[in-house]
């Protein structure tokens, strides 16, 4: 920990080492950047990192802010599962991170945190993550029969279907993604006249003196 600690320093060390000496086997890594706490921790271990804090007296996280999906496609666990917690009792917050691949579940939080299930099925939707005995498994922001997950980074910006209501069919259906408009170059005046291979002033250029 090289950097200048910050006003909550000294308590977020005490509770890295608190945290380190609990779960020596199961702690990958700790950081302490920008005055905030991140514990990277093993997948499996996940439950029983976060029961303690938020049950030890020193801990008391009870307050699940958030939790959230990375994507960092290079590596063979690609995803990581991010926990954010506030223990109001302390007045501090602390990052915990677990790695994951596409085909390893995570074991689930909401027999911990209640709010764990609409972040958890988020991270399920838009990355892929998948949470093991998870109550109730379900896209959460993508239409019913969306394909992928679109917060992946190899995810196509285009996607893979579009969604329109066909009025003959009284329904809405899904068809590929057609593109009604092919790439054009934009001069600098009127995108709807064409670009001009002269801009105006380069034919200065030409001038003879």
């Amino acid at each position: 920990m090289s950097e200048v600690l910050s006003d909550n320093g000294a308590a977020l060390k005490d509770l890295k080492d608190l945290v380190v000496s609990q779960f020596s086997d199961n702690v990958l890594e700790t950081q302490y950047r920008y005055g905030e706490l991140s514990i990277v921790v093993k997948r499996d271990s996940i439950l029983k990192v976060l029961t303690f804090l938020r049950d030890d007296a020193g801990c008391l996280f009870k307050q699940l802010i958030d939790i959230c999906g990375v994507d960092y496609p290079e590596r063979a666990e690609r995803f990581d599962v991010v926990y954010h917690l506030l223990s109001l009792k302390h007045n501090l917050r602390v990052r915990v991170k677990v790695h994951t691949d596409e085909d390893t579940p995570v074991p689930s939080t909401v027999s911990l945190f209640s709010a764990a299930n609409w972040f958890e099925r988020e991270a399920w939707d838009l990355y892929g993550i998948f949470f093991d005995n998870h109550p109730d498994p379900r896209r959460i922001l993508t239409d019913y029969g969306f394909e992928g997950h679109p917060l992946r980074k190899d995810f196509p910006l285009t996607g893979y279907v579009e969604v329109r209501y066909d009025d003959e069919q009284k329904r809405v259906v899904y068809e590929p993604v057609k593109l009604v408009q092919d790439f054009r170059n934009f001069d600098f005046e009127s995108p709807w006249e064409g670009i001009q291979h002269v801009l105006p002033g380069d034919e200065k250029a030409e001038d003879k003196v």
